[in-house]
This record gives structure tokens, C-alpha cells and sequence, in this order.
């Protein structure tokens, strides 16, 4: 291994999950708090998420991916990964915008959990109505 690798670096950050991004030019694979992502994202829905920046823009091969993501679940990490993935491949290839923004891919998920209101159960679940 050399002292200093060629990387391109990505963050990616969906709900409360965060997920930081490194693309390695040349080898391929993807590991995500240093295990495998079938071991790390088990459910092919959740691996279909994170690999489709790299389908829409036909570089599985070119690119090994390394990952570290916290914060959140499972299905906010992998929509951060994939975030994160997106933004390292346009870090990599400035001429991928145009395709990665046509899928939506760049354009971080703003939608997080409405914070909850005083006298009530919930953000708007109200406790319940009695009559009598």
C-alpha cells in the first residue's frame, strides 16, 4: 500500500444518517464500516439503492468504494450511501452531472422526523378524546 492513495471523497446524509464516501480508482468492490455490503446492507432492496449511482453511470468496475456511515437506520444509511457514492462520482467525473442529477441522485432527501409538540403524544397525535 502506498503512503498516499488517489481518492475521491463524497458525504452523503439522509434523515440522521451520515455516510462518508471514498472512491478508489481501479479495484472494484464495496465495504461499509469495514465489512462487505452484503453483510452490512443484507436485503437486496437496500443494495439496489446504494450501487444505483454506480449503474446509472456504468462505473461498477472502475471504482472500489469505502465507506463509513453512522447515525439513523438501516434504510437511512444506504439512502446516505448512495447520496455519498453520487457526490464522490461527480467529484471523480464533473461531466456525470447531467445524468446523476437526471435520476435525482444529487439532490440530498431534506424529508427528516417532525419534532414533537407539547401536549400532544407525537409531532400531531393528540391524546385521546373522551367524552364523558
Amino acid at each position: 500500500m502506498t503512503a498516499q492513495q488517489h481518492y475521491f471523497y463524497g458525504t452523503g446524509k439522509r434523515k440522521t444518517a451520515i455516510a462518508q464516501v471514498r472512491l478508489y480508482p481501479g479495484r472494484g468492490g464495496i465495504t461499509v464500516n469495514d465489512k462487505p455490503l452484503e453483510e452490512a446492507f443484507p436485503w437486496a432492496a437496500w443494495q439496489a439503492v446504494v450501487l444505483e449511482p454506480m449503474k446509472v453511470t456504468d462505473s461498477q468496475s472502475k471504482f472500489g468504494v469505502t465507506a463509513k456511515t453512522h447515525g439513523g437506520g438501516v434504510n437511512g444509511q444506504a439512502a446516505a450511501l448512495r447520496h455519498g457514492i453520487a457526490r464522490a462520482l461527480l467529484a471523480s467525473d464533473e461531466g456525470l452531472r447531467g445524468v446523476l442529477r437526471q435520476h435525482g441522485l444529487l439532490t440530498r432527501d431534506s424529508r427528516i422526523k417532525e419534532s414533537k409538540k407539547y401536549g400532544l403524544k407525537r409531532a400531531r397525535r393528540a391524546p385521546q378524546y373522551t367524552k364523558r
